[in-house]
């Protein structure tokens, strides 16, 4: 069967499985940024407690396989009452587990803000919410973007994980178009070079436009 052969059998089967990768990455890369955001803040907060729950998730997430936090959701919940679709499952699990990563990028980036800047705000009397949200957060933020940006393409790559638990996306319908035909450099091949087009010409090309908006946003063009 030559190439072109097998993508015009199979390739309805690889498009819905890359369409469910890219609304798991959607969906994952939603949730990372919101634990993230709100993680790192946590461990900037001044009390203790605060801190040390932020600091416990993100030392358990951090330390421990994607795998087996994606099994946890979808088979251990369960156990103790908390069932989840294998859908949710997926992109909770991923999200979760990159925002624990997000939430130090989110952390440093906070304290690389210049001196100046806190104490400028200081100066012109904001409350602490408002010299965070209006002069630090923007700031911070056109630091965190390019680590952040390859936080995005590790997440995608994550989601080739929930094939794992049944999940309909490219690498379970890859497996399975394998499992039927064994034409393994073609199915693996293709799911490969998705990957890559998702990566190189999708999410790089949107955080280097958020970097380039951001910098503009902020007079630093």
């Amino acid at each position: 069967m030559s190439y072109f052969e097998f993508l015009s059998q199979y390739g309805d089967r690889l498009a819905s499985g890359t369409l469910i990768t890219m609304l798991l990455t959607v969906l994952s890369a939603l949730l990372a940024i919101a634990i993230a955001l709100a993680m790192g803040l946590m461990r900037l907060a001044p009390n203790a407690l605060i801190r040390g729950i932020a600091t416990v998730y993100i030392e358990i997430f951090r330390g421990t396989s994607l795998l087996v936090q994606l099994y946890w959701i979808f088979f251990v919940l369960p156990l103790f009452g908390i069932t989840l679709e294998k859908f949710t499952a997926g992109f909770v699990a991923v999200g979760m587990n990159l925002g624990a990563y997000g939430a130090e990028l989110v952390r440093g980036a906070i304290l690389s803000v210049p001196r100046g800047q806190w104490e400028a705000a200081l100066a012109l009397n904001m409350s602490p919410a408002k010299r965070m949200l209006r002069v630090i957060l923007p700031q911070a933020l056109l630091i965190m973007l390019p680590p952040w940006g390859n936080l995005m393409i590790e997440l995608l790559k994550g989601t080739a994980l929930v094939a794992l638990i049944a999940v309909a996306d490219l690498m379970f319908q890859a497996k399975q178009i394998n499992g039927s035909t064994f034409l393994s450099a073609q199915t693996f091949g293709t799911a490969l070079i998705v990957y890559y087009i998702l990566a190189r010409f999708m999410i790089t090309p949107f955080m280097r436009w958020l970097e380039r908006f951001m910098t503009r946003k902020l007079g630093r063009a």
